[in-house]
């Protein structure tokens, strides 16, 4: 089962940070030309250093080769799969030893155009139908999002026909863990199942973190 870090606090020293981690990161990260993209860029590099600690005993930064479709991988470790996201409140990166898929969006307005142009006429009903189409539209797309980075295809896909025609099996609630802001703690979790891959999503107040994997 993967394990998840998240962080929404970056309590850290971004010139510190930058300092400490790979060349191949802090030029990434320095890209952005704004603080808060910088910022977000190493909490999500810093996150997958401490689950790679964590999990694997691993001191060092790692290094990040990509796939030609851009899908990255830890150079010299093939036997670690893992994947990282951010948005403008968090950062959060997935790792286990099958291939996974993270996606974390802030919760903004519904907007029918968008969702009209991602979501297939089954799923579009269920978000217009929902008790808060802003929460469940949000759910969907990092649904979409986080399995297209499970496979390596990004959204050059088209979004609409992603999961066919139909919403997966009934949702159900469980428990599980997570590691948010370092401290590892319990939290609720949703998941739904299309065919052979699982989803489990955590709603926060201002964002929605989606995972995904394979069944096994």
């Amino acid at each position: 089962m993967p394990m998840i870090y998240i962080d929404d606090k970056f309590d850290f020293d971004l010139d510190v940070a930058l300092r400490e981690i790979s060349v191949q990161r802090r030029q990434s990260a320095l890209r952005f030309k704004k603080a808060e993209g910088r910022i977000l860029s190493v909490a999500a590099y810093l996150l997958l250093k401490r689950s790679l600690r964590d999990l694997y005993g691993f001191d060092c930064n790692p290094d990040l080769g990509y796939e030609q479709n851009g899908k990255p991988f830890i150079v010299g470790h093939p036997e670690v799969c893992f994947n990282i996201s951010h948005c403008r409140k968090a950062a959060a990166c997935a790792v286990d030893g099958c291939p996974v898929g993270v996606d974390v969006e802030t919760l903004r307005p519904f907007r029918e155009e968008l969702a009209c142009h991602v979501l297939s006429g089954s799923e579009y009903a269920a978000v217009v139908g929902s008790e808060n189409p802003e929460t469940e539209f949000i759910r969907l797309w990092t649904m979409k999002e986080s399995f297209l980075k499970l496979t390596g295809e990004g959204i050059r896909t088209d979004l609409k026909t992603l999961f066919g025609n139909g919403n997966g099996c009934a949702d159900e609630y469980s428990e599980t863990y997570i590691v948010y802001n370092k401290e590892k703690i319990t939290v609720g979790r949703t998941t739904r199942r299309f065919s052979d891959v699982m989803f489990s999503t955590v709603f926060f107040p201002q964002y929605i973190v989606t995972w995904c994997s394979r069944v096994r």
